[in-house]
């Protein structure tokens, strides 16, 4: 057990047909082809126990964001990847509950694997179905998804922590109607992240930065309120917002840019958090300006600029960098600036490399936090990489998730 959630080690699966839901969902190229198999590699364990123990196992997967439709492609390169790593054969078929996919399961021999086409093209598990219906677990026990396919199975086990805050019939359904489980990759990132939030290693720093801001400021008053951050530091337009909420004009190129992109609601957010924590909430001291594709660097108290805030400055990299090599943990969520460009993404480097060649537990997690880390090689170096992005900000804010809430029940 882990958290109230029974792992493998709760279960006995051999001779079982076990339906094993998994968080493949890789990005693809434009000729949609998988360019980075990082969630198929670590969905490898828990599907090779499964194997080794007997079990027959059905696999449920997506390939792309629910929002994202024309993204939506069949899951056979996926397969063979799987099959690839596993060295075992994993057999595919572009059916999720239809009489095929039915057939092949009822045909599994123990130590089979079985994987079904995308869920997500399944209406059921879109996220029109999710967000305008809200149906309970309960209710999402009686979809087509679960009545077709829980008659067949023995065991549930979901290894998709990623998806650990979606509402679907694939992730909430199933553990009303079977016994249910997590399966290692699951079992391991909870337990980290849990770590992170119970007992860090001092002090303990969060670094909150990147374009979605909506991530930083769910976490960070939740932190800092119950002890798990000693410190956060800001960057990115996190950390623009919060000069905002200092009563610093940031110049008309990043106003706008703040203002066409809806964010200006943050501000009194971040003032209250400024009125509690000013002490343990850290802000840029300078800024890298974009001057005509040139890198400027400017002291707060020399703002307003006049061409964009793209990163920050020097001297905010250096204070910054010293809080680092004697932190205890590190948290990372979102890149200091603009990373992906050569001249802005230096205090992204700066950071992540620090963080990298520091005695710090660092974990990070979010599509661009990961891609940052690759990006300048330091992803080896990363103590704990997790595979979810939004389901992890949501834990670390406290927040009851869909998917633990319905493996607890069980």
């Amino acid at each position: 057990m882990i958290e109230g959630i029974r792992t493998l080690d709760d279960m006995e699966v051999g001779g079982k047909t076990v339906l094993l839901r998994i968080d493949i969902n890789s990005p693809i190229d434009s000729d949609k082809k998988i360019k980075d198999n990082t969630r198929i590699r670590r969905s490898i364990r828990t599907i090779e126990e499964l194997s080794d123990k007997g079990a027959r196992t059905v696999i449920l997967a997506h390939q792309a964001d629910p929002l994202d439709y024309h993204n939506f492609t069949c899951l056979a390169e996926h397969a063979v990847i799987l099959q690839r790593l596993l060295g075992k054969p994993v057999e595919y078929i572009d059916d999720v509950v239809g009489p095929a996919a039915r057939q092949a399961i009822t045909r599994l021999e123990n130590g089979q694997i079985l994987l079904l086409e995308n869920i997500r093209i399944h209406t059921e598990e879109t996220i029109i179905f999710e967000k305008e219906l809200k149906l309970s677990p309960r209710v999402q026990a009686g979809t087509i998804l679960v009545k077709k396919l829980a008659p067949l199975a023995d065991i549930y086990l979901c290894d998709a922590f990623a998806c650990v805050h979606r509402s679907q019939p694939s992730l909430v359904g199933f553990p009303e109607v079977l016994q249910s489980g997590c399966g290692r990759l699951f079992e391991e990132e909870l337990s980290v992240i849990a770590q992170v939030m119970k007992k860090p290693k001092r002090p303990c720093l969060f670094i909150l930065g990147g374009a979605k801001i909506l991530d930083a400021f769910s976490m960070m008053e939740k932190v800092l309120a119950n002890g798990s951050a000693d410190k956060v530091l800001t960057c990115g337009l996190a950390g623009q917002i919060m000069l905002k909420a200092l009563g610093y004009a940031l110049g008309s190129p990043t106003e706008t840019l703040i203002k066409d992109k809806n964010l200006e609601k943050f501000v009194e957010p971040a003032q209250k958090i400024l009125d509690c924590f000013r002490d343990r909430v850290l802000c840029p001291e300078d800024v890298a300006v974009d001057l005509e594709g040139q890198r400027q660097n400017l002291d707060i108290s020399s703002l307003p600029a006049d061409g964009l805030i793209k990163d920050i400055g020097e001297q905010t990299m250096n204070r910054y960098g010293r809080l680092i090599s004697e932190a205890g943990t590190v948290f990372m969520n979102g890149p200091a600036g603009v990373y992906e460009d050569e001249v802005f993404g230096l205090g992204t480097k700066t950071i992540w490399e620090k963080v990298a060649d520091s005695n710090a537990f660092s974990v990070i997690g979010g599509g661009d936090t990961i891609a940052a880390a690759k990006r300048f090689k330091v992803d080896k170096k990363i103590s704990y990489i997790c595979t979810a992005g939004g389901g992890l900000v949501l834990f670390l804010s406290g927040k009851k998730l869909p998917v633990i809430e319905a493996l607890k029940n069980r």
